[in-house]
């Protein structure tokens, strides 16, 4: 070997220097061959020669060889030490161990005083073991600690300065002494990408360059070829393509170097069964191609090997602080690593390595591999530095120092495993942690399933987290493999896939089976015998240091929630939180991720998950993954939650000031918008909100004497502002809020710390934080008496209540009068114009205001004669309408004449017009309005509905009746009999006592009693008369005459029948009537007409005896009456058909023919002759007669007719516009001068016929002026 012919140099520098590092390529002999060399230098006496290897089959393999060489059985001289096996007897010399098994007894013997010298193998790969062990031993030997300790380093590479300056004393390093390794030359070839491939240089054309590679190697001669790749993904792909390559090549008897014989491909990675690994290391007889992973490049040394294809690329674990996630990413190797890989070649011939990139990308690669330190989290590292009670880790001598940002990151997830207090310190959880030999998070599941008492289902997961995951999927067998792990799955968490594995394993090894039936089973149940055997030796050990801290498993299985929320508390960085729109889940520090396609979870999906660790290839993958609760996250990571508040308010239901409260965990929100009590995060603001909310703003539930009282003081005053529109009354919030703070003490800040700090202080100060008026009123307020804004407005014997409000552009700015349904038609509209005497003044400087610049002059300043005006009528507000006084005050205080038009009402402002607020009897809202006809006119069914409702409602007993007529203003005043028939009944005679004109209504609005006036009448039910109450007088003066005329009917029914039969000229008449209606039309109009005059005389008769009276005149007269009204309309009909024979005959014009057809069809209605009033009826024939004139006139000089029709038209619109306007609203004087028209059309176009009555244009004007104001 070549280290061999080296022997004596190493060995007298090991006897010179403490440190010694020896620099060879793999295949020198410096691992088999340095211990022995130790010993010749005296080593092995004073202590064990102590060898460590990175992985645990090189440790065991290298104690076996060593063995065999020195002629020992294993274990005698040469022994070994591995996690979970431990062959070596005491009189042993040399132990080969891994550099965790070393770095684990530096916990029990900080000394290492078993050792007098060690070995740390392959130093180059810089693990992070490696690199903590060679800061430890370099403390230890140079702090004269172990003066006597030997130390030997070898590296594969020629990076072996770095370990001789680090292990140098003074200016001078420690010594170096570099073999040769190599048997047979190497030849490096480069092949990068030629014009064939630049156009697509990434990984899909890495399949074609390998076998072109392999295809040009086996040219030149056969030899078995090791293909290096950066994962097992790219070595299924690679020998997928190799197999149809072969295979396709072979069908075709083609010369090419793939058709000529059997071709074995062996993949090599670290997840491999033991079988498959055990492949590659087997003989073979035909050529062999090895695809590996960097496993390869110094671990195993494949036997057999000629070639040598390296495309440059590994999977690098980087650890990404920022993210917290382990990202396992293709990336270029470094030249060491490159040699290395070219080094696997010349073993037993010459060699060849094809490298599938250029010399010029080697050139530029990294000369060295990142050490693991850099790339790695340091938690564990910092732990047991902490437990061993060294340095600093800043100040431990590390070959290369970890920056800033990993140590701290490291700090940060031991602090969030509760291992590490804020000043860096080690907890008692942590003291628990570093005698765990597994990796801190793992070791925090297992003390938080003490507490939950889960520790045997814990123990066995935390065991599995530990080793490899002991589930095979060979390549060639995959869907088997899934198929037959299916048994182990569970929907809701991979964790408690291992507990199910584990509970099949205990129960497979219970049955008592052969090692070899036991292996064969789990071999068809694609599980490996030896990794479940690793997991078993890890559960040993882990079993085994819980019961050293006395602490007991239960054998009761755990409940789900009580395993998670265990494991939970070492995997508080894993979470994650799917929301339904989003295909990712979005986890801490900012990330994103997709649960691994080999979870049981990823089919469905739960919105909280976490997992045992965060994997990115390419994209980010959480791998062994469980369903969660988001109150376990709260419970398990109190000490990390970043939480804030927003939105600090007064809680009236609370009692306190709340907020919401938002927690997050490295970035992950946890939970938000929660309702939490603010008192106890800021006492401060607390205790403001209180006060502002609760004691200022009136929020509170509270019946404490001081609340109560300053409440209603208040509320006075705000009443008061709304009714003289006036704001500024009260004091200010701010004022308020000074004069409770300085009189509650600090720490007061909720109503309960009120109530019982004000209980206690009001023993002695009865009136403790009782405002008085003066305190509450602005200084200088004015007094306002409450008769210039009365609660209630009284109207014809009603008392209405009166809400005010001051928000201009509310609907219920101003006052508002609630009206209760049936008292709607009491309402008095003039007196409401009027409003209430403190408002009056604002509404009658605004109409002035509105007036023409020829009279608003006069009257400046305008408040000023405001003032005079509401003084001069005070006590007459209500007597006339608002606008008629004010043209009355005008004409004889300033002697100015306005007219109504003169002033603009619509300009005032919505709150100078009563608003009326219609309610129901409970008081519910059923309309508002400022328009008092429009609700009558929209309501005024239900009103008439619910008055009725009320008379009915009320007893004989309680309606008083008016014998005799009184003034609407004052109905209380007068007393009078009952009647004996109230509503109800029906009548065919006057069986209901005397009639009153007026009758008192009594009914409960609002909580007290309100009477109202209602007008009797006698209503028409058909072949009877009931007796009803109307609110309106005009309605029940017009149903009183039809259902008068109906007990007139039923008295004289033999005298109608008779005159019925015998009316004069009746079937001419009924044939000129054929255009108004048929035969039994007229008959009825004129049987009614008849019965009118005859009986409806005034006054009408108002007891029995007065109606008994007037069926007596009527019986004997009614068939004269009926006789000359027969006459009259046959006279009229006559009339009506020479018109209409003249209107055809003459064809007048247009404007004409349409104006004489508008007068006749308003002269002759089709119920004439009961719709004209008998004063007019008897003037019908003139009116038609003057039509017929006017035709003839009209002929001769169509000139004159247009002058006098347009001297007429202004009159006839005039006259139709104050009809339209006042429609709804019954007007003698609007029906006189409907009738003076008439007379007029006979003035100017039959002046012949004469008139009655003196009748002009100028007469009529000034009659239509009259009646518009």
């Amino acid at each position: 070997m070549p280290v061999s012919a080296r022997r004596d140099e190493i060995a007298d520098a090991i006897r010179r220097h403490p440190v010694v590092i020896v620099c060879g390529e793999t295949g020198s002999g410096k691992t088999t061959q340095l211990p022995k060399i130790c010993a010749m230098a005296g080593g092995g006496r004073a202590g064990l020669i102590g060898h460590t290897q990175p992985r645990r089959l090189a440790a065991t393999s290298v104690a076996r060889r060593i063995a065999e060489e020195l002629g020992s059985p294993p274990g005698v001289h040469v022994g070994h030490k591995i996690r979970f096996d431990e062959t070596l007897s005491p009189g042993a010399t040399i132990k080969l161990m891994t550099d965790g098994i070393l770095l684990a007894e530096t916990m029990s013997d900080p000394m290492l005083s078993q050792y007098d010298t060690l070995i740390v193998d392959e130093a180059h790969e810089r693990s992070l073991n490696i690199d903590f062990l060679l800061g430890y031993l370099k403390q230890l030997i140079e702090g004269a600690r172990r003066d006597d300790l030997k130390l030997v380093i070898t590296s594969a590479t020629i990076d072996a300065e770095r370990f001789a300056r680090h292990f140098g004393r003074g200016s001078e390093p420690a010594p170096v002494i570099e073999v040769s390794g190599r048997l047979y030359p190497v030849e490096i070839r480069y092949q990068g990408f030629d014009d064939r491939h630049r156009d697509d240089e990434d990984e899909s054309d890495l399949p074609s360059r390998i076998d072109e590679a392999i295809e040009t190697l086996w040219r030149e001669a056969p030899g078995d070829v090791l293909v290096f790749l950066p994962g097992e993904r790219e070595i299924r792909d690679l020998a997928e393509h190799l197999r149809r390559l072969h295979a396709r090549e072979s069908a075709s008897r083609s010369g090419s170097p793939w058709a000529r014989g059997p071709i074995e491909i062996l993949p090599l990675y670290s997840r491999l069964s033991a079988a498959e690994q055990q492949r590659v290391f087997a003989g073979s007889g035909g050529r062999r191609i090895v695809l590996a992973t960097n496993v390869a490049e110094t671990s195993l040394t494949v036997p057999g090997i000629r070639y040598v294809v390296d495309p440059g690329l590994a999977r690098v674990k980087r650890y990404r602080y920022r993210g917290k996630v382990e990202q396992l990413q293709v990336e270029p190797i470094s030249q060491a690593a490159a040699n290395q890989r070219a080094g696997r070649c010349g073993r037993v011939a010459d060699g060849v390595c094809i490298r599938l990139y250029d010399e010029a990308d080697f050139a530029k690669r990294p000369r060295f591999t990142d050490p693991e330190i850099l790339r790695s989290s340091l938690a564990a590292v910092i732990l047991r530095m902490k437990a061993l009670h060294l340095v600093d880790i800043e100040e431990f001598p590390f070959l290369d120092p970890p920056p800033r940002k990993a140590i701290a990151d490291g700090f940060a997830l031991l602090q969030e495993l509760g291992a590490v207090d804020e000043a860096r310190e080690l907890t008692a959880i942590g003291r628990q942690l570093s005698l765990l030999p597994v990796d801190p998070r793992i070791g925090r599941m297992l003390l938080a399933a003490r507490e939950f008492d889960c520790l045997r289902e814990v123990t066995v997961i935390a065991a599995a987290l530990s080793s490899q995951d002991p589930r095979e999927r060979p390549l060639d067998a995959q869907q088997a493999a899934d198929q037959a792990h299916r048994r182990f799955a569970d929907e809701k968490s991979d964790f408690l896939s291992f507990v199910k594995l584990w509970d099949y394993w205990a129960r497979a090894q219970a049955e008592k089976e052969s090692n070899r039936k036991l292996a064969q089973r789990l071999e068809r149940e694609f599980l490996s015998t030896r990794r479940l055997r690793d997991w078993a030796d890890v559960h040993a050990q882990l079993a085994d240091a819980v019961r050293a801290l006395k602490w007991h498993a239960h054998a009761r299985p755990a409940s789900y929630e009580a395993i998670h929320q265990a494991l939970l508390t070492g995997l508080l960085g894993n979470l994650g939180f799917k929301a339904p729109d989003d295909p990712q889940y979005s986890g801490t520090h900012q990330t994103k991720f997709a649960i691994h396609p080999g979870s049981a979870l990823v089919r469905k999906q739960p919105r909280w998950v976490m997992a045992a660790e965060m994997v990115e290839t390419g994209r980010l993958y959480a791998r062994t993954v469980a369903r969660i609760e988001p109150a376990w996250i709260e419970r398990a990571g109190a000490h990390l939650i970043r939480r804030s508040w927003s939105d600090p308010a007064w809680s009236k239901s609370a009692g306190r000031a709340v907020a919401s409260e938002r927690g997050v965990l490295y970035g992950l929100t946890i939970y938000a918008q929660r309702r939490v009590n603010y008192g106890p995060i800021d006492p401060r603001l607390s205790r403001e909100l209180m006060i502002r909310g609760a004691l200022v703003g009136g929020d509170w539930d509270s019946r404490l004497r001081f609340f109560v009282h300053n409440r209603r003081l208040v509320a006075e005053i705000e009443a008061l502002e709304q009714r003289i529109r006036r704001p500024d009354l009260l004091v200010d919030e701010r004022d308020l809020f000074d004069w409770y703070d300085e009189r509650i003490p600090q720490e007061v800040h909720s109503a309960q710390s009120l109530e019982r700090w004000w209980r206690e202080a009001s023993r002695a100060d009865p009136g403790l934080l009782q405002l008085s008026r003066d305190a509450l009123l602005r200084k200088g307020a004015d007094a306002v008496g409450a008769e210039s804004f009365p609660r209630r407005l009284a109207m014809r014997g009603l008392d209405f209540d009166l809400d005010y409000r001051f928000d201009p552009g509310a609907g219920d700015d101003g006052v508002t009068m609630s009206v209760p349904l049936a008292m709607l038609n009491q309402v008095d509209e003039v007196r409401c114009e009027w409003l209430v005497p403190g408002m009056l003044k604002d509404k009658v400087q605004a109409l002035a205001k509105s007036l023409p610049q020829r009279l608003r002059r006069h009257l400046v300043p305008l408040p000023a004669w405001a003032d005079g005006f509401v003084e001069r009528w005070r006590g007459r507000e209500g007597s006339r309408p608002l606008v008629d006084a004010l043209i009355e005050d005008l004409r004889e205080g300033k002697d100015l004449r306005a007219a109504p038009a003169d002033f603009r009402p619509e300009t005032l402002a919505p709150h100078l017009s009563m608003n009326f607020r219609l309610v129901d009897v409970h008081g519910g809202v059923l309309a508002s309005s400022r328009q008092l006809a429009a609700l009558r006119a929209e309501h005024g069914p239900r009103v008439q509905g619910a008055f009725q409702a009320a008379f009915a409602a009320t007893t004989a007993a309680t309606a008083t009746a008016k014998a005799t007529a009184i003034p609407i203003a004052s109905p209380s005043t007068v007393a009078t009999p009952s009647a004996t028939g109230i509503a109800g009944g029906r009548y065919t005679e006057w069986s209901f006592g005397a009639l009153p004109e007026l009758m008192e209504l009594t009914q409960r609005v609002g909580g007290r009693e309100q009477t109202a006036i209602g007008y009797p009448a006698l209503v028409d039910v058909g072949d009877a008369v009931e007796l009803q109450l109307f609110d309106d007088p005009a309605q029940a003066a017009a149903m009183h005459r039809t259902g008068l005329l109906r007990l007139f009917a039923v008295a004289l029914r033999e005298p109608l029948k008779y005159f019925e039969k015998h009316i004069p000229d009746f079937q001419r008449m009924s044939l000129l009537y054929a255009s108004f209606g048929g035969a039994d039309d007229l008959r009825r109009e004129l049987v009614a007409a008849t019965l009118e005059r005859a009986c409806m005389g005034d006054p009408l008769p108002a007891d029995a005896d007065a109606f008994a009276a007037r069926v007596a005149e009527a019986r004997s007269r009614l068939n004269l009456v009926g006789q000359e009204l027969a006459r009259a309309v046959a006279e009229i009909l006559s009339g009506h058909a020479a018109a209409l024979r003249k209107l055809g005959a003459a064809k007048p014009v247009a404007a004409v023919a349409a104006d004489i057809d508008a007068q006749l069809q308003a002269l002759m209605p089709k119920r004439f002759v009961t719709a004209t009033p008998p004063a007019q009826l008897r003037h019908l024939p003139r009116y038609l007669k003057a039509i017929v004139l006017r035709l003839d006139k009209l002929r001769n000089d169509p000139a004159r007719d247009a002058q006098k029709a347009a001297e007429l038209a202004p009159l006839l619109q005039a006259w139709r516009r104050l009809s339209a306007q006042r429609r709804g609203q019954p007007d003698s004087r609007l029906q006189e001068l409907r009738w003076l028209l008439e007379e007029l059309r006979v003035s100017l176009f039959a002046q012949e016929l004469r008139t009655p009555m003196p009748v002009s244009v100028k007469r009529l004007q000034k009659a239509l002026e009259a009646l518009r104001g």
